[in-house]
């Protein structure tokens, strides 16, 4: 054997061998899509207005912390949804107000009526919280499913506030809502017992004060029975914006509990917050809900805390995750849920197969029946094709999902369709009355370009599907864009290998094709 095809031949050994170690076996290495093996699709809308309003929130906290150091006599100073109002009783203020949201470029102060102004955020920074909601909850949403455990999850933006989930073979459809719709804000108020509950309960609610609830869940059924109201200060002193780290202890006896740990400005802050407020109780409040209220019997400075309540094992490892993968920007609502089953899911891989399976085999004797002994060797490429494309998918780890089965028998068709370019450029020259082997070195030269040209751009499609498309629609752009490679090693280089090693053996007469 000449020394130019040792090298050819390895590495046609070289690809088979790989494609079968990534593809065997498929059902460990090849992941179904949801619309192979059931579970969960939702679309969800972020309610980005709720962004813009916790924005406004955070700005009102330091602005009202500014115009106090500067002296500043206001009546009144609140927050009305996404607009700041004060009540100045001197217009001599407003330039000591001025000064202070110099800070703030974002913001502009306007007079409404008498003593009233209103700050407001200009409508592009609103535009930019909104936007950055949207995709802070994206991201929220991943980091929850990604420790959930569900493999080859789907998240997709589709227009300015919706995400598309999809959660392939999703056993717990309920736990999983749950998760990813959680907010989990956690926040750390203290508890007003200096003021009477059932007062604020019929309307008298002291300023700087409301009412929270904690709620009963019973143990056996883990429903609500009722809940418990707390008064707690307005004014939140630590949120889990500094947390670093949530996870699952046990008590004393063996209750499951929830430990976070603060980073060092958080850790700074409850160190100070617990040292003033020995003897009284502190709030630990997620989403506007009380988990628990242990009092502070002294100085905490490791910059830790727990989180107790009547929870589950399970409970607690989704609190965990939801704490450790931030809270979400702005609330989510569930606008569309569908489940699909795994018995349709079934029926489409045993219909995909049975496709593929009949369409190949329709191939494979109609390249024989026409092509004679060429055509088997065309057929040995198509199934080298296909075990590349298998193994290519395991490698990466891809999904296949209905529309990848489709793209894999387009395959089928477009990989014998490069062949038969050749063959019939071979026949040409033949009748021409070209030698074998300049026929041979012609066809191949000249199908060449044609199917370069043919596959380039079939390629740019399905990259551009597979960028800007969602779900299935990457599913049918990889088997596609894997299919048009394999295709070209396996019917211009594979082929073109054996066609050459039987010429230059023996003088070949007669070629069947």
């Amino acid at each position: 054997m000449k020394s130019p095809f040792l090298w050819k031949i390895g590495v046609i050994l070289l690809v088979l061998g790989f494609s079968l170690w990534y593809a065997l076996p498929l059902k460990e290495t090849i992941k179904l899509g949801l619309d192979l093996q059931g579970g969960m699709h939702l679309v969800l809308e972020v309610e980005a207005e709720k962004a813009v309003e916790g924005s406004m929130e955070r700005i009102f906290g330091e602005i009202r912390r500014q115009l106090n150091r500067r002296g500043v006599k206001y009546d009144r100073f609140e927050r009305d949804g996404k607009v700041l109002r004060l009540w100045l009783p001197e217009d001599a203020d407003r330039q000591k107000v001025e000064a202070a949201l110099q800070g703030f470029p974002d913001l502009s102060l306007g007079r409404e009526k008498g003593k009233e102004y209103a700050i407001r955020m200009a409508s592009a920074s609103q535009n930019t919280v909104r936007d950055l909601a949207v995709r802070q909850a994206l991201e929220t949403m991943r980091n929850r499913i990604d420790q959930f455990g569900v493999a080859e999850p789907s998240l997709v933006r589709q227009g300015a506030r919706r995400l598309v989930i999809q959660l392939p073979g999703i056993k717990e459809p309920e736990r999983a809502k749950r998760l990813i719709g959680q907010t989990a804000l956690l926040e750390f108020k203290l508890v007003d017992d200096e003021n009477s509950v059932e007062e604020a309960l019929a309307g008298r609610v002291p300023p700087g004060d409301e009412i929270l609830y904690q709620p009963i869940i019973n143990r056996d059924t883990r429903q609500e029975e009722g809940k418990t109201p707390f008064l707690v200060k307005r004014r939140t002193l630590l949120t889990g914006d500094s947390l670093v780290d949530a996870r699952v202890e046990f008590g004393q006896f063996s209750q499951p509990l929830v430990a976070v740990r603060f980073d060092s400005r958080g850790g700074r802050v409850f160190d100070r917050v617990t040292s003033a407020n020995v003897g009284k109780r502190l709030a630990i409040v997620l989403d506007k809900r009380i988990y628990s209220t242990p009092e502070i019997q002294e100085r905490i400075s490791g910059g830790s805390a727990v989180i107790t309540g009547s929870f589950t094992d399970e409970e607690a490892r989704d609190l965990a995750i939801v704490l450790r993968a931030g809270a979400l920007p702005a609330p989510v609502k569930i606008l569309e849920e569908r489940t699909v089953g795994p018995s349709l899911g079934r029926d489409s891989v045993r219909a995909g197969i049975f496709s593929i399976i009949v369409g190949g085999i329709l191939v494979l004797v109609f390249m024989v029946v026409y092509y004679g002994l060429s055509g088997i060797l065309a057929d040995l490429a198509l199934v080298m094709n296909l075990l590349i494309v298998m193994g290519a998918m395991g490698g990466f780890g891809a999904t296949l999902t209905l529309p990848g089965i489709a793209g894999i028998i387009l395959v089928v068709g477009m990989a014998v369709d490069a062949n038969v370019l050749v063959f019939e450029r071979i026949r040409e020259e033949l009748r021409l009355g070209k030698t074998i082997r300049a026929a041979v070195d012609q066809g191949y030269g000249r199908a060449f370009l044609t199917i370069l040209d043919a596959n380039v751009t079939t390629l740019i499609a399905a990259l551009v599907l597979y960028s800007f498309g969602t779900g299935p629609v990457r599913g049918f752009a990889m088997t596609l864009s894997i299919g048009i490679v394999a295709s070209m090693f396996t019917a211009v280089f594979a082929t073109r290998v054996v066609f050459d090693m039987v010429l230059s053996r023996r003088e070949v007469r007669a070629l069947s094709i």
